[in-house]
């Protein structure tokens, strides 16, 4: 097994406003997919990497509670961090050393009440 994450969902209540702000914290465009009764914006398709997207539909409930995702922050996660408030979100825990060389991390909540992870190694 190369990862213990293959897939994630991001649950959202207001798709459009979801899709804007990921848009905007990770630089990226999200592709729109309706999957039966879910609406679904791929954050990663790659086969060869671990995929995930944010999902609007009965069952998706944003949480502050609950597993947390951590997200690739990139060479340095400062900027996409700071374009997470820039987008309507707000840093519940700063960019902290992890230490041990394990590199970065910080907590964001995004415009649909779900806490969500960033790493980074600077």
């Amino acid at each position: 097994m190369a990862n213990a994450l293959n897939w994630f969902e991001i649950p959202v209540t207001d798709f459009e406003r979801a899709k804007g702000f990921y848009e905007k914290v990770l630089g990226v465009s999200i592709e729109t997919m309706v999957m039966g009764p879910l609406t679904m914006g791929m954050l990663s398709s790659d086969p060869q990497a671990v995929g995930g997207a944010i999902v609007q539909g009965d069952g998706s409930s944003p949480s502050q509670t609950g597993t947390l995702v951590y997200l690739n922050g990139g060479d340095d996660l400062a900027p996409m961090l700071a374009r997470a408030e820039q987008a309507g979100g707000s840093v519940v825990v700063p960019k902290t050393d992890i230490g041990n060389g394990f590199g970065f991390f910080a907590h964001f909540m995004d415009t649909e009440g779900n806490k969500v992870g960033l790493h980074s190694m600077t």
